[in-house]
């Protein structure tokens, strides 16, 4: 069996770091840090981070509603219009029950097809633009909406997948740490180390090379005397 075909898709996603925004004294809101890590083909970028905050949820629910009628959305976190920003526990359960749904929705293969939650997940670009940009109404496309984003992130749970896809590649007996074919390294990875080592290699070279030259120039030099002597 091919060992790539063996290895499992997954989608990682986290909800966290809730952060208070205050426009004015009318206006705050809470935004939150959806991280995502994945191997699926589904997906153009790997890893990605972007925030997003409770309305744009409630945006997004609504666009894959309408673009899969037939499919039961799951439930987002109830709207609350007593919610109390300075309040824990009130934050932790909404951000509790947006992960849930967002980890629900890409368990749906058919939702994961709407441009609009990639844009959503991967992109910097607010609902309006997502909405015209999955629509063709941009003079950018949906991929290079995703890859202008600055959001490469390395997750813990990565560590994790990288232990597993090296016992999927490489035999027991392999001591090779080279890529899992993923773009991850699957073996432990010193890069200090590896420069210090590349780094004495070198300059064990170059005193090697300049003592070649010098044994060749004292050479030279006794060739001549010799010869003058003769």
């Amino acid at each position: 069996m091919d060992r790539l075909s063996s290895v499992k898709e997954f989608i990682n996603v986290s909800v966290r770091d809730p952060q208070l925004h205050k426009e004015d004294f009318w206006h705050t809101y809470i935004d939150y840090e959806i991280c995502l890590y994945t191997n699926s083909m589904c997906f153009q970028r790997k890893t990605s981070v972007v925030r997003r905050r409770y309305s744009e949820f409630v945006w997004l629910r609504q666009r894959l509603q309408d673009n899969a009628l037939l499919i039961e959305l799951p439930k987002l976190p109830p709207g609350n219009p007593f919610f109390n920003f300075s309040n824990e526990f009130q934050i932790g359960q909404r951000m509790k029950g947006l992960q849930q749904f967002l980890q629900k929705v890409l368990e749906t293969p058919l939702l994961l097809s709407d441009s609009r939650l990639h844009l959503f997940l991967q992109s910097q670009l607010k609902i309006a633009k997502i909405d015209a940009c999955s629509q063709g109404q941009t003079h950018y496309t949906v991929a290079q909406a995703i890859h202008r984003c600055p959001c490469d992130v390395r997750f813990p749970i990565e560590e994790q997948h990288r232990e597993e896809d090296s016992k999927t590649f490489w035999d027991s007996d392999c001591d090779s740490t080279t890529s899992s074919g993923l773009g991850h390294s699957v073996g432990p990875s010193t890069p200090v180390e590896e420069d210090s080592t590349h780094d004495s290699l070198h300059h064990e070279f170059q005193a090697a090379v300049s003592e070649a030259e010098l044994f060749s120039s004292l050479s030279s030099s006794l060739r001549k005397q010799h010869h003058v002597l003769l």
